[in-house]
């Protein structure tokens, strides 16, 4: 089959690669349709996440038809329609009962391999799905396609950053970053009902997609966030900060806009060793400071039937929608945020 492949620091190439079969009686094979270019891609892309085998299939966003099932598999059959989430969940360990998928005590992230063990990604024609019953939820039809897609992934932690986040009616938050997941915080944390939403972030069309959603716009080049909220806090700052990059930069902007007794919702991946805070900081406000992988696949469940609703507004930010095959020129342009892109995703029907 052919699948986008790492080889190397910003180099990927469109290869031949091995069929993917049945290893387990709780498997699937997938068809995939739909596939996505997500942020977290480019940690290996630049080199910032080391350890990927060379040939190994990129990407863990994906839609897709099942066609092979283990005789395990229970809950699927061939010719259905599929959403996964980014990590295989058995669900049935302790972490999936109590709806923290993410952290599986099977789990597996897709487009992860190292030394020959792991799972291959959905940038590619056929995905193996470990877990099937576990992970896998139906597609179901009143959701579209691309809807579907950013639910496995993206929509899940945006609005887990949210919810991470307490946002309720009439308060007033900030988020850190405007690419697809900011976004998608942005778009949750109105939806949930905050006063204002502060988006931050220097890209001109992030920025407006920020504000098309319903958030006020802070180009951090231009205008100090910290000050704007302030000053429009009567010098509080904001209720709690959604902080969606992953950087040290991020974490300590973070800090300084939040308000005493608030909280910061950190969903961007990190790879810093310590935090650029301190504890005395953090105790002199009364900060509560959460961290960490979004269990999409518990939240696929809460959100399917509400996002519906969205689709208008989710899939405006698809800048770019390529062939597989145009996938090294989209993991560039996806980088260097060329052509205005906001968010790439691959059509492989």
């Amino acid at each position: 089959m052919k699948a986008l492949t790492f080889q190397g620091i910003k180099q990927i190439e469109y290869s031949e690669i091995a069929d993917p079969i049945i290893l387990h009686d709780t498997d699937a094979i997938v068809q995939i349709q739909l596939a996505g270019l997500c942020g977290s891609d480019l940690h290996v892309y630049r080199g910032h996440e080391c350890g990927l085998d060379h040939g190994t299939a990129m990407g863990h966003e994906f839609i897709g038809e099942i066609v092979a099932i283990g005789k395990g598999v229970k809950q699927f059959k061939k010719g259905d329609r599929i959403i996964s989430p980014f990590s295989t969940n058995c669900g049935q360990c302790y972490y999936c009962q109590i709806g923290l998928t993410c952290r599986c005590v099977h789990s597996h992230l897709y487009g992860w391999v190292a030394e020959g063990q792991g799972l291959h990604g959905g940038q590619a024609e056929f995905i193996r799905v470990p877990f099937a019953d576990g992970t896998l939820v139906p597609l179901k039809e009143n959701l579209s396609d691309e809807v579907a897609l950013f639910l496995g992934d993206i929509l899940s932690t945006g609005y887990f950053c949210a919810d991470q986040a307490q946002v309720k009616n009439g308060g007033i938050y900030a988020v850190l970053g405007c690419g697809p997941v900011g976004l998608m915080a942005s778009l949750s944390a109105i939806k949930l009902g905050a006063e204002r939403v502060y988006a931050i972030d220097c890209i001109p069309e992030r920025l407006k997609m920020a504000e098309q959603f319903g958030a006020i716009p802070i180009n951090y080049k231009t205008v100090s966030p910290i000050e704007k909220i302030k000053a429009a806090t009567e010098g509080r700052g904001a209720d709690a900060v959604l902080e969606a990059v992953g950087s040290d930069i991020t974490s300590r902007m973070a800090i300084d806009i939040v308000r005493p007794g608030g909280r910061v919702s950190a969903v961007g991946v990190h790879n810093s060793q310590q935090f650029p805070f301190s504890p005395v900081e953090a105790y002199d406000k009364n900060l509560t400071y959460s961290i960490g992988r979004c269990p999409a696949r518990h939240y696929m469940e809460k959100l399917m039937d509400e996002v519906p609703t969205w689709e208008d507004d989710i899939s405006a930010i698809i800048s770019h929608r390529l062939a597989l095959k145009e996938g090294s020129h989209a993991y560039q342009i996806f980088d260097q945020k060329l052509d205005h892109c906001l968010k790439v995703i691959f059509d492989l029907t």
